[in-house]
Protein backbone atom coordinates (compact mmCIF):
# COMPACT_ATOMS: atom_id res chain seq x y z
CA UNK A 1 0.00 0.00 0.00
CA UNK A 2 1.56 3.49 -0.74
CA UNK A 3 0.84 6.55 1.41
CA UNK A 4 2.43 9.70 1.91
CA UNK A 5 5.40 9.15 4.25
CA UNK A 6 6.39 13.02 6.09
CA UNK A 7 9.95 12.08 6.62
CA UNK A 8 10.56 10.52 3.11
CA UNK A 9 8.04 13.93 1.54
CA UNK A 10 6.58 11.66 -0.59
CA UNK A 11 4.28 8.77 -1.65
CA UNK A 12 6.10 5.24 -0.21
CA UNK A 13 5.03 1.33 -0.38
CA UNK A 14 3.93 1.38 4.05
CA UNK A 15 3.34 -2.38 5.47
CA UNK A 16 -0.29 -1.46 7.18
CA UNK A 17 -1.19 -3.12 10.64
CA UNK A 18 -4.06 -3.14 13.30
CA UNK A 19 -2.95 -3.04 17.17
CA UNK A 20 -5.05 -2.96 20.11
CA UNK A 21 -3.28 -1.02 22.92
CA UNK A 22 -4.16 -0.31 26.24
CA UNK A 23 -4.47 3.22 27.22
CA UNK A 24 -4.40 3.20 31.02
CA UNK A 25 -1.65 2.40 33.08
CA UNK A 26 -3.84 0.73 36.24
CA UNK A 27 -3.90 -2.68 36.38
CA UNK A 28 -7.51 -3.05 37.73
CA UNK A 29 -8.65 -0.26 34.25
CA UNK A 30 -6.78 -2.25 31.57
CA UNK A 31 -9.29 -4.50 30.37
CA UNK A 32 -11.58 -2.39 29.93
CA UNK A 33 -9.24 0.57 28.14
CA UNK A 34 -7.99 -1.58 24.80
CA UNK A 35 -8.13 0.50 21.63
CA UNK A 36 -7.79 -0.41 18.19
CA UNK A 37 -4.87 1.45 16.45
CA UNK A 38 -4.10 1.46 12.64
CA UNK A 39 -0.47 1.58 12.75
CA UNK A 40 1.97 2.53 9.19
CA UNK A 41 5.31 1.79 8.61
CA UNK A 42 7.39 3.65 5.92
CA UNK A 43 9.51 0.48 3.78
CA UNK A 44 11.96 2.78 2.96
CA UNK A 45 12.80 4.85 6.29
CA UNK A 46 11.31 2.91 8.73
CA UNK A 47 9.03 5.80 10.09
CA UNK A 48 6.15 4.52 11.65
CA UNK A 49 2.75 6.42 12.44
CA UNK A 50 -0.46 4.88 14.40
CA UNK A 51 -4.41 6.91 14.57
CA UNK A 52 -6.45 5.41 17.16
CA UNK A 53 -9.72 3.87 14.82
CA UNK A 54 -12.36 5.36 17.18
CA UNK A 55 -10.97 9.33 16.46
CA UNK A 56 -10.52 8.53 12.44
Amino acid sequence: MRERCERCGAETPHDVRLEIRTESAASENAAFSREPYRVAACRRCGDESSTRMNDA
